[in-house]
């Protein structure tokens, strides 16, 4: 949830007064070009940034005043590649569910069922660096979601992955959906966005449409999703020339 969430770096206004609310277990989808302020608004969700006014609250707790209680309720998977390549697949999960505070026969047991969940148990011991980009991104997720985290940000997670391996990323994100866990994606792959529950779209920091799939496309008047992403990068065009 967020109410007039506010970020300006100088004369630069990267998210302006932004009012969202995603359900519990719901997809939730960040829309919007590069410079639109989803990966902004993201570090401000997760208590890596500060904002410069409004609140902001993530499992129903204020990320200004408390950001450590936020971080442990949270996953984060960027679209920076975080996985440590000397590691092996199992050395990165165990490593990752340390961070999170799983140790011993707990940390053990959730590695294992992590392996198991996601097709790693016979590649536990390959060396991280050597994985395929599908790879990699199944590896982040786990390191994301190992201490079952309320709430999984995902920051153009599929960026650069091919689609076979795209498709079945959002398997596993559905899952975990059902499972409870609420999901805020950002994305600028339209069939992405398809299969989000609702969407919000920004625009130069702003927020000009929320909703469903279908309603973002008739708030802003177009037949598709990617007809309306490319009449604001038109817009933004014409505003620039």
């Amino acid at each position: 949830m967020t109410e007039a969430l506010h970020k300006r770096f100088g004369d630069l206004v990267a998210v302006e007064r932004l009012d969202l609310a995603v359900r519990k277990g719901e997809i939730f989808g960040l829309l919007g070009a590069n410079g639109s302020g989803k990966t902004t608004t993201i570090r401000m969700l997760t208590g890596l940034m500060p904002p410069t006014s409004g609140r902001a609250e993530v499992a129903g707790i204020d990320v200004v005043k408390d950001p450590e209680a936020v971080r442990r309720r949270l996953g984060y998977m960027s679209q920076r590649y975080g996985l440590y390549d000397d590691l092996t697949v199992e050395e990165n999960l165990r490593f990752y569910a340390g961070v999170y505070g799983l140790v011993g026969a707990e940390g053990r047991t959730r590695i294992e069922e992590l392996l198991t969940e996601l097709n790693f148990q016979s590649r536990r011991k390959q060396l991280a660096g050597t994985l395929s980009g599908g790879w990699k991104q199944r590896l982040s997720l786990a390191c994301a979601t190992a201490h079952r985290p309320d709430v999984l940000f995902l920051d153009e997670p599929t960026a650069g992955v091919d689609p076979a391996a795209r498709r079945h990323f959002w398997e596993i994100i559905r899952a975990l959906a059902a499972g409870g866990t609420t999901i805020l994606v950002t994305t600028h792959y339209m069939d992405e966005a398809e299969r989000c529950e609702r969407l919000a779209m920004l625009w130069k920091g702003r927020l000009v449409a929320m909703g469903a799939p279908n309603e973002i496309t008739e708030q802003l008047g177009q037949p598709t999703l990617e007809d309306a992403f490319i009449a604001l990068q038109e817009k933004e065009s014409e505003e620039a020339a």
